[in-house]
């Protein structure tokens, strides 16, 4: 057997090479991006060669990074469709790929009747921020968060998101006024998404001046869960889809700062490869999804 470099070395150089980004193979590999650029670091080393250039806007690959890329792109796809093949062939099991806060929040709790209803459907449920690789990670149906544009899948809506702004209750109890309209929330310790985009649109959504209102300032997180949790913990006002609060509203560690909502245009999205949307296990997940989707009191329906 010949010496090989390791395995996550090779997916790692992979990925970069598909993405021209070591921060997207992460987010893809669900490692950082410092652990990538490690990985890539060990198999130049154990190869003895550069596969890589920093260029003005990121990545090149080298002539031998081109040439390394290609056969290892066509036995990783070999790898996968030969496991999904073997998958298949087994019938019971289904991987199911979503967003932590959707899983958490909305998925986890409901999966109790989907057991009672396909107790012969072994679920593994797995999650990630970025986009389900149905093929690398074996995953048969996932769920995104989007406008559901997704060439080659199946789209199925699950439900519109409703953004609405919550705080604790001793936060909204210290400030000097009690908000009675959007506009009263300019200025106030906001919480935000990474990319600092959602306050913004809400407030220009909601007919305020978006100059300055949303602010740059305070904690900005890459995960509802995460707006949840400190805005539970008297941290800032977020801005966060009802649905996924409901656990805290229903508690009353959250409350909502005013009672209007944003319909968004996104949507959360059940996707599926084309060729395995039919298969039973998969739309046996579906109908149940889309079901309890239909059956959640308005309040929970994202919508």
């Amino acid at each position: 057997m010949p010496d090989l470099p390791p395995l996550n070395a090779l997916r790692a150089f992979e990925a970069t090479a598909r993405h021209l980004s070591m921060k997207l193979a992460a987010d893809e590999l669900g490692v950082t991006p410092g652990a990538i650029s490690q990985l890539v670091r060990l198999l130049e080393d154990r190869l003895g060669t550069r596969l890589f250039e920093r260029a003005n806007r990121g990545l090149r690959l080298t002539e031998t990074g081109r040439t390394y890329a290609v056969p290892l792109r066509h036995a990783f796809r070999q790898i996968a469709e030969a496991t999904h093949q073997v998958r298949r062939a087994e019938g019971r099991r289904l991987t199911v790929s979503a967003p932590p806060a959707f899983a958490v929040s909305w998925l986890v709790p409901r999966l109790g009747r989907f057991r009672e209803r396909h107790p012969d459907i072994a679920l593994r449920v797995g999650t990630t921020r970025g986009l389900a690789n149905f093929g690398a990670d074996g995953v048969d149906v996932a769920i995104r968060h989007g406008l559901g544009h997704y060439p080659g899948l199946r789209c199925d809506r699950i439900a519109a998101i409703a953004m609405i702004p919550v705080c604790s209750p001793a936060f909204l109890a210290a400030l000097p006024a009690v908000p009675r309209v959007p506009a009263d929330l300019a200025g106030l310790p906001l919480l935000h998404d990474a990319e600092r985009q959602e306050w913004a649109v809400w407030f220009q959504a909601n007919a305020v001046a978006a100059t300055g209102a949303a602010g740059t300032d305070g904690l900005s997180f890459d995960d509802q869960t995460l707006v949840i949790r400190a805005a539970a913990s008297g941290q800032g006002i977020g801005l966060v889809t009802e649905a996924l609060a409901r656990p805290e509203l229903d508690a009353g560690t959250l409350v909502r700062v005013l009672d209007c909502a944003w319909p968004q245009e996104f949507a959360y999205w059940l996707v599926s490869p084309r060729g395995m949307a039919d298969h039973r296990n998969v739309a046996a997940f579906r109908t149940w999804v889309l079901d309890e989707a239909r059956d959640a009191v308005p309040a929970d329906t994202l919508a």
